[in-house]
């Protein structure tokens, strides 16, 4: 049964001992010459103006919370699309539903004022 894995296996430490002998080499072979204008933060070829460390607004966090959860609940629509012809009206149905949960939560967190910036 575990014979199986052993080709799994190896390909992980295959894979560990390639990205450990690149970066051993990079780190090696690269030069090392820090200056000050090296260490500056890049702002698209222009002159940083202020701190670069700046608080970022609540809102910002909370649609990058909300696009995860329903990216990952999108992720179930694909199984779904690819087995569709064989699930015949049940698989339907249960999709249907699943859409019009996503869409209820959807309609909840709009009407909560979670996607309004002005508040």
């Amino acid at each position: 049964m575990l014979n199986a894995y052993v080709p799994v296996l190896v390909q992980l430490i295959v894979v560990v001992v390639i990205g450990a002998a690149i970066l051993g080499v990079s780190a090696w072979v690269g030069v090392k010459r820090p200056s000050r204008e090296k260490l500056s933060p890049y702002e698209c070829g222009v002159a940083p103006v202020g701190d670069a460390r700046e608080r970022f607004s609540v809102s910002f966090y909370l649609v990058g919370m909300l696009f995860i959860l329903f990216d990952v609940e999108a992720v179930f629509l694909y199984p779904w699309a690819v087995v569709y012809q064989s699930l015949k009206w049940l698989g339907f149905i249960e999709m249907f539903l699943y859409i019009i949960v996503l869409f209820a939560g959807y309609v909840y967190i709009w009407k909560k004022g979670a996607l309004d910036w002005d508040r």
